[in-house]
């Protein structure tokens, strides 16, 4: 089961031979999180973007993570989701319930759903006001730098446009600096509006991973490793990189396949 391992920068890049090891290595570095955390604070808080990251996070449902993780202690909450109802078939809310959540013994009041009967701009308000309520309580961290929410892991996923979250290339709101949550109306990809944490948020946290499948996304992948520059909007996903956490890329092979200037070793 070979993982090749690297250190780009301030990335580090891990590197699986199919989805299915990348699930397994992923699997494990969560539960590592969940348990330092609340061993750390008591609990565990994870943000999650993109509707199909649950596929790779499935194996949290088996042995020995739905047995070993306390689940209790979790509190989940989305780094994007889509402007259509919590029920659509397409909503990430609905995907990370119906294909995780609902398998493994999580508390249903610890999961933070985005309002869906309102304004997407209304929504993305009302997502940061309950955030801000809990950063207060200290139930979320806050982070040393500066006053954002410091979560415990961000999980996020690359598009092929190498997009994080609903953050896209040379989009405006990867200008954003005061707000934490916000909206957009224009998303390249459908559909049109959505809700998403901001670039301070998503680099406030104590550690950020970005899982990369598929050959469409290499291109994108060694853009924003190879030619990083956390200041161009041309490539978001190049843009993270965590003030004061740790930023892990977990990358299936074919995605992996256009880095040319990174030594691996396994």
């Amino acid at each position: 089961m070979a993982v090749y391992v690297a250190k780009k920068d301030r990335i580090e890049l891990r590197v699986h031979e199919n989805v299915d090891v990348l699930s397994t290595n992923l699997a494990e570095y969560i539960s590592e999180l969940s348990e330092a955390s609340i061993k750390e604070r008591g609990v565990f808080t994870l943000a999650l973007s993109g509707a199909s990251i649950v596929t790779v996070m499935g194996k949290l449902c088996e042995s020995p993570y739905k047995r070993t993780v306390d689940w209790a202690k979790w509190y989940v909450f989305f780094a994007d989701e889509r402007g259509i109802a919590r029920n659509h078939a397409d909503s990430t809310c609905k995907q990370v319930r119906d294909n995780l959540l609902s398998k493994v013994p999580i508390v249903h009041s610890h999961v933070y759903s985005v309002n869906d009967s309102v304004t997407v701009e209304r929504a993305a308000r009302d997502y940061e006001f309950v955030i801000r309520q809990l950063v207060k309580t200290r139930m979320i961290s806050v982070s040393e730098i500066h006053d954002c929410p410091k979560f415990d892991l961000v999980l996020l996923e690359m598009g092929p446009s190498g997009n994080v979250a609903s953050l896209f290339p040379n989009h405006s709101v990867l200008n954003l600096e005061e707000e934490w949550v916000t909206y957009i109306t224009d998303s390249p990809e459908p559909p049109p509006e959505r809700i998403t944490f901001t670039l301070p948020v998503i680099n406030s946290a104590s550690n950020v991973a970005v899982v990369v499948t598929g050959v469409d996304k290499a291109e994108a992948a060694r853009m924003a490793v190879e030619d990083a520059d956390h200041e161009s909007a041309d490539v978001p996903a190049g843009m993270v990189c965590p003030v004061n956490g740790r930023l892990v890329w977990f990358l299936e092979i074919a995605a992996a396949s256009k880095l040319q200037n990174v030594e691996f070793s396994e």
